[in-house]
C-alpha cells in the first residue's frame, strides 16, 4: 500500500481523504507522524502556500505530500480575508475573533451585496522537487448573514449561508458539507488527477 502524507495534523482531513482514497490502495497519514512541524504560510496565493506546506512535509518525511490551502473571499471586501483568513484578527486569533471582525467589515453592507465564496486549493508532490504538482481548487458560493448560526464546522461556517440548502455551512450535517463544500471539491479533483497519472 503506498503512503502519502498530509502536510496537516487535522484528523477530519485526514478521515475526510482516507475515504475518497479508500478504493487507489493508499494510506494516508498525518504529517504528525512524521514530526514534521508546521511552516509559515508566507505565500500570496492560496497555490503558494499549499506548494510550500506539501514540499516542507515531503522534504522532511521523504513521501509524497497533499497539502491544501483555503479560506473566505467575500467581494464588498475585495477578496479579503483571502489567504488571511485563519489569522483576520491578528495571529493566534481563533474563530470568534475571526468572525467578529468580519461582522464589523460588513456592519454597513447591504444583505444583497454580503456575497462570498470559499476557495480551496490542493497539491499533491511526488517527491519534494517535483517540478509539476498536480493541483486541484473548489469554490463554493454563498452569503454572509449577520449573525452566527449553528454549532458544525469550524472557521466562517457559521457565517456563511448556502443558498441551495437554505441554511449555513454550520448546520449542515459532515456528509453533506463534505459533498458540497469548497474542500471537497478540490480533493475530488486532485484525486482524479492523481489516477490519471497513474495510469
Amino acid at each position: 500500500m503506498k503512503k502519502i502524507l498530509l502536510a496537516s495534523n487535522n484528523p477530519g482531513k485526514v478521515r475526510e481523504i482516507q475515504a475518497i482514497l479508500a478504493n487507489d490502495d493508499i494510506e494516508i497519514v498525518p504529517q504528525s507522524a512524521f514530526g514534521v512541524p508546521d511552516i509559515e504560510e508566507v505565500g500570496l496565493t492560496f497555490v503558494e502556500n499549499a506548494i510550500l506546506k506539501a514540499r516542507h512535509a515531503s522534504q522532511l518525511s521523504g513521501l509524497p505530500a497533499i497539502a491544501d490551502d483555503s479560506g473566505l473571499e467575500v467581494n464588498a471586501l475585495g477578496g479579503a480575508p483571502g489567504v488571511f483568513s485563519a489569522r483576520y484578527a491578528g495571529p493566534g486569533a481563533n474563530d470568534a475573533e475571526n468572525n467578529a471582525k468580519l461582522l464589523r467589515e460588513l456592519e454597513n453592507i447591504p444583505d444583497a451585496e454580503r456575497t462570498a465564496r470559499f476557495r480551496c486549493v490542493m497539491v499533491f508532490l511526488r517527491h519534494a522537487q517535483d517540478p509539476s504538482p498536480l493541483i486541484g481548487q473548489g469554490v463554493w458560493e454563498g452569503i454572509i448573514l449577520r449573525e452566527p448560526r449553528g454549532k458544525g464546522g469550524f472557521g466562517y461556517d457559521p457565517l456563511f449561508f448556502v443558498l441551495e440548502k437554505n441554511c449555513t455551512s454550520a448546520e449542515l450535517s459532515p456528509d453533506e458539507k463534505n459533498r458540497l463544500s469548497h474542500r471537497g471539491k478540490a480533493l475530488r479533483e486532485l484525486v482524479a488527477q492523481m489516477r490519471d497519472s497513474a495510469k
